[in-house]
Formats: structure tokens, sequence, C-alpha cells
């Protein structure tokens, strides 16, 4: 019997060193995380791209850019619509964070984003410290180099991020029902139905071709 407890301890403290071996490989491989805050038009849409991307932690819909405090869905005058981009440095570069963003918008519209029209949806880097700048510039030169127009996507100084009210965050797969103007719909099937008839994907990709990583 006290073979068998012996044995029993060995396998245990075996799986116990396996798994301490595991997590610090990849602790190893983990990389500092970085914050983000992007303006892009409906926010529901930029955190449903960036969700799926490896590296990003978490997307999180919310406002920014304006001076009132604590604003809300129906009271954000003055703030652009934002998301807020955790993600593992080690996995995904600011760079590359920044590049995939902008093609995923009209970065040369003045006015807003496709439908949705007005101020809380332009478009918008916004950048926290010298690095953040220098990156939010690069790669607002890099897209209008690439599409030889004129880039109107603002950067600016990060001074606030204020999350969006939680029935906004992923709603992009909530299966909550919602009034829409096609009826009732789950929040899912109402952000599936507004995506498209906004004409999102298609105006991306016509104006990216095959960079836009998004557009299918």
């Amino acid at each position: 019997m006290m073979c068998c407890v012996r044995e029993t301890k060995a396998w245990v403290l075996g799986v116990l060193i396996g798994l301490a071996v595991l997590l610090q490989a990849g602790l190893a491989h983990a990389g500092p995380r970085e914050e983000l805050v992007v303006a892009g038009g409906c926010f529901w849409c930029v955190e449903k791209d960036f969700e799926s991307v490896p590296g990003v932690i978490s997307a999180v819909s919310g406002f920014s850019g304006g001076k009132s405090t604590n604003p809300t869905y129906k009271s954000h005058a003055g703030h652009y619509e934002v998301v807020k981009i955790t993600f593992d440095a080690g996995k995904i570069s600011r760079d590359k964070v920044l590049n995939m963003f902008m093609r995923s918008i009209d970065p040369t519209d003045p006015g807003g984003q496709f439908c949705d029209r007005g101020s809380a949806y332009k478009t918008a880097l916004f950048y926290k410290g010298a690095a953040q700048k220098a990156s939010a510039q690069k790669a607002v030169a890099e897209a209008g180099k690439d599409l030889g127009r004129k880039i109107v996507t603002k950067v600016l100084p990060l001074k606030g991020f204020y999350a969006a009210e939680a029935y906004h965050q992923d709603y992009y797969k909530s299966s909550k029902v919602v009034l829409t103007r096609a009826g009732p719909k789950s929040k899912a099937a109402a952000y599936k139905f507004y995506r498209k008839a906004c004409g999102r994907d298609k105006k991306v990709k016509a104006l990216w071709g095959s960079a836009a990583p998004f557009a299918g």
C-alpha cells in the first residue's frame, strides 16, 4: 500500500512540475500589455473586428475626445465613439494593430463613417505618450501613401476614456431581442442587419481591396 501511495505522490508531483513548466513557458512568451484608443465610426463594429484578432486581449466600446465627464450614449456631445483595444505586445505589435485599424475604416471621409454621419462618428487615433503618437502619425502617413489620397483621421492626445453602457458591449453576439426597422431581432441579428445596410464592409473593400483585414 505504501508503494502505491509513493507512486501516486510522485505522479502528482510530476504533473504539478509539468504544469509549472508550461505556465512559465507561457509567461516567457507573453509581452507587456498595451492599450490603444481608436475612433472608427460605430463602436460595435470596431469592437467586433478586433476581438477576433490574435494577440488582442479585449476591445471595449466607449467615448473619448470630448470635454464632458461620464458621457452616455444619449448624451456624449463632443465625444467620439471609440474602442479601447488591449493587446499583448509580445503577440501583435502596436504598428500592426494601427495598420489593421486604418484599413478597416474610410480614413478619407471627413463627415463620419459610412451611413453614420456627424462628429461622433469621425475617425481618430488617440495616443498616450510620444511612442504612441509617433506610431499613430506613421500609420496615418502610410495609409495616405497607400491610397494616394488625403487622410482626415486625426491624431489626438488621449485625455480620458469612458466605457459605454453595458448593453453596448459585445452587442454583436448578444441574444437579447431588440426592436429594429426590420422588426424584432436579437442584438446579434440586428447588428448584422445594421452593418450590411450601412455598407461598411462593401465600402472598405472597395477602398482597400485585399488589404482590408475584416471586410471578407
